[in-house]
């Protein structure tokens, strides 16, 4: 491919390209609008979409489509070519206009809509988002858009994440303003999506229906070794591998995807990429171009591209660690604490606004991460469990203790941090170390929201921390913007919320059993499971945090709860009717099968030889016509399980039905059939040993 400095974002119809095609005043124009967040007028659309379609045609493009986000937690599309017949048909031409570049019409009655659409009310729209890029895939010009229903309720996840930014920039500058920062007109929230992902050969992948239907292995026993040994993580990366990365990276980067780390994570056959941060909005989409461009890339190296939160019982499963921070329009991180915090008192009126929202909207950021799979990812010593709870450091701590108690803080000292061989470079310690068992980390400049699923849109959790961080921006200047002395309240403000929420900082271990008992003394939420927390989304609170800030109606609440909840029980009840298909169609049958073999064998040698010991088949024998018996009669609990779920009208009693007795039934019947899977020599489907290791 060349310099990755000449085609970067050469698949992007980005500013640089915008400057260089639109007339200036068009261009200046357009920025303005989107600077100021108001509306395009038809004729700069035209403009702008002349100029989007010229640029499109020489890359190769032949047809557009408003690329959007749906509740489905994936993108959608529907093409059109840019072909319009000119007079009898016989010629065409290649035209875009305005009004195709700022709406389109998708039908919007098959999408999740949780009530708000009826399947006979069809229209729906997708509206341009001229703050996220444009691009070309597949040779096809894509347009970021938002996506609602004919009533302009919100069907999809970019709108809500959009007004979430807006509301926490409203207030954020308020905030700024009151304490003398004047010269900031806007703040914006900065994410980066650290990826993990599994590749299997799609030669054993095509062997496990669990894996193509569900994303996860229903069944499986653990190979002799598994991630004990630690030799994977940052190990030298396998040819095949660095193959897949490098074309992903050529892909990535050619779409403005700043793709910067790459290698392999904790687990076997498990690996992560992480960009460079982007505006939590244009992060949001290049996260969603990564995982599908993943899963494409993946396939042209004879790989599978497993993105489910845990594909394999006994290792690691796979997060997307969302790295949040707050900056300006004038380029400042707002939650740099420069040299010396505890003189930087905007930087620590800010932290506590963080610190309050976590506390307070707790729940809310625990139902940003629930899905089905995550539920078997968190809490299980390898991901933060399902307390929220937030890691500062000794440093952070000691400081808000100091105001908090009203007494001096003094620095910590600088300390060289000494290596013991002479010849290595010496440097400068952190004052604080790293907690990778918290779920909310502050890590250096930034927050590091560490339960988010691998496979989900990190919309969702952004959307909940920039209202709640709103939310107490807007408390926090209302109080600022009324004081006479504003440096005065600033640390009263500290000083309060210290007080009242230092209840969710916790330094510690995070997997300890003594946290969780800790947690509960403390009064923080334990909502273990999907079922456990999604009610809580429509609390009163949560609904009269929503609204206040325009993020979500209450329509658009509950209609989120409810697809939500279906998403849910849909995918434990595929889950359960896939390992109910597997178990009555291979693994049963095979166990029955092996039996038989067993008989005929010990039955020959005793033919053959009388007084042959067959003690040793005789237990083996007896051990998996147990089995088979046992299999059988948990597959019909299983079968009943499902139908019983199934039944269920209500979405919530169903969905706990869906994890008290389904994932329980399943539970027991991969437990029989991983002990049968260690004694059978020929297992009908493919072994974790083939899966982790191609062996």
């Amino acid at each position: 491919m060349g310099n990755p400095t000449e085609y970067f974002g050469s698949l992007v119809f980005n500013d640089e390209v915008m400057r260089a095609r639109l007339p200036k005043e068009i261009y200046d124009t357009l920025k303005a609008r989107i600077n100021d967040n108001q509306p395009l007028d038809r004729a700069i659309a035209n403009e702008v979409a002349s100029a989007m379609k010229d640029w499109a045609v020489e890359k190769g493009a032949t047809h557009f489509t408003h690329w959007f986000q749906p509740m489905t937690g994936i993108t959608a599309e529907k093409h059109d070519s840019f072909i319009t017949p000119v007079g009898d048909g016989s010629k065409i031409i290649l035209d875009f206009s305005g009004k195709e570049l700022i709406k389109g019409e998708p039908d919007a009655s098959s999408f999740p809509s949780g009530g708000l659409r009826a399947t006979f009310e069809a229209r729906g729209y997708t509206a341009w988002d001229p703050t996220s890029y444009a691009f070309i895939k597949d040779n096809t010009l894509c347009i970021p858009t938002a996506f609602c229903s004919y009533g302009g309720e919100a069907l999809d996840k970019k709108t809500p994440l959009l007004r979430s930014m807006e509301a926490l920039n409203t207030h954020a500058v308020r905030v700024l303003h009151a304490i003398g920062n004047t010269e900031v007109h806007s703040v914006y929230t900065t994410v980066g999506a650290e990826q993990e992902y599994f590749l299997v050969d799609k030669a054993y992948y095509d062997r496990r229906k669990d894996l193509i239907y569900t994303g996860r292995t229903l069944f499986g026993t653990m190979p002799p070794k598994g991630q004990e040994m630690d030799d994977h993580y940052f190990g030298v990366i396998k040819p095949r591998v660095k193959a897949f990365m490098k074309e992903l990276n050529d892909e990535l980067w050619k779409l403005g995807v700043l793709a910067k780390t790459e290698h392999n994570e904790a687990a076997p056959a498990q690996h992560e990429l992480a960009p460079i941060f982007s505006s939590a909005n244009i992060a949001a989409d290049h996260n969603q171009l990564t995982m599908e461009i993943m899963k494409k890339i993946a396939a042209n190296h004879g790989l599978v591209c497993l993105l489910h939160e845990k594909p394999f019982e006994g290792v690691n499963g796979s997060g997307k660690h969302d790295n949040w921070a707050m900056c300006t329009d004038t380029g400042e991180n707002l939650f740099n604490p420069g040299k010396h915090p505890y003189e930087n008192t905007r930087f620590l009126l800010l932290l506590c606004a963080v610190i309050k929202a976590v506390d307070d909207y707790q729940d809310l950021l625990r139902i940003s991460v629930a899905s089905a799979g995550n539920d078997h990812r968190l809490g299980a010593h390898e991901a933060p469990p399902a307390i929220v709870s937030m890691f500062l450091g000794d440093e952070l701590c000691d400081i808000l203790t100091a105001i908090r108690d009203g007494r001096e803080y003094h620095d910590r000292k600088s300390i060289r941090m000494e290596v013991g061989a002479h010849v290595l470079p010496t440097f400068s310690k952190d004052t604080t170390d790293r907690n990778r068992t918290s779920p909310f980390a502050f890590t250096g400049n930034k927050f590091e929201f560490r339960m988010v699923g691998s496979s989900m849109s990190v919309s969702d959790a952004n959307v909940v921390l920039n209202t709640a961080v709103a939310e107490v921006l807007s408390g926090f200047a209302d109080i600022l913007e009324a004081a006479d002395d504003t440096e005065k309240a600033m640390l009263n403000i500290i000083k309060s919320t210290v007080r009242d929420h230092e209840r969710i900082i916790f330094n510690g271990n995070n997997y300890s059993d003594e946290w969780v008992a800790e947690a509960q003394r403390r009064g923080l939420l334990n909502l273990r499971s999907t079922p456990d927390a999604l009610p809580h989304f429509v609390d009163k609170k949560n609904i009269e945090l929503f609204t206040k800030h325009n993020v979500f109606t209450t329509a658009e609440m509950y209609s989120r709860l409810e697809i939500l909840l279906e998403t849910y029980n849909k995918t434990v009840c595929i889950e359960g009717k896939t390992a109910l298909d597997i178990l009555r169609r291979k693994i049963t049958p095979s166990v029955i099968s092996y039996c038989k073999e067993l008989a005929e064998s010990i039955n020959a040698k005793r033919a053959a030889l009388p007084e042959v010991n067959v003690d040793a088949e005789l237990d083996m024998l007896s051990i998996l016509s147990n089995a088979s018996g046992e299999l059988y009669k948990v597959a019909k609990e299983l079968d009943d399980a499902v139908k019983y779920a199934a039944g269920i009208s209500d979405a919530q009693l169903a969905a706990r039905a869906y994890h008290d007795r389904v994932l329980d039934a399943m539970s027991r019947a991969r437990k029989i059939a991983d002990a049968a899977e260690t004694l059978i020599p020929k297992w009908p489907i493919a072994s974790y040993s083939k899966l982790l290791y191609g062996v």
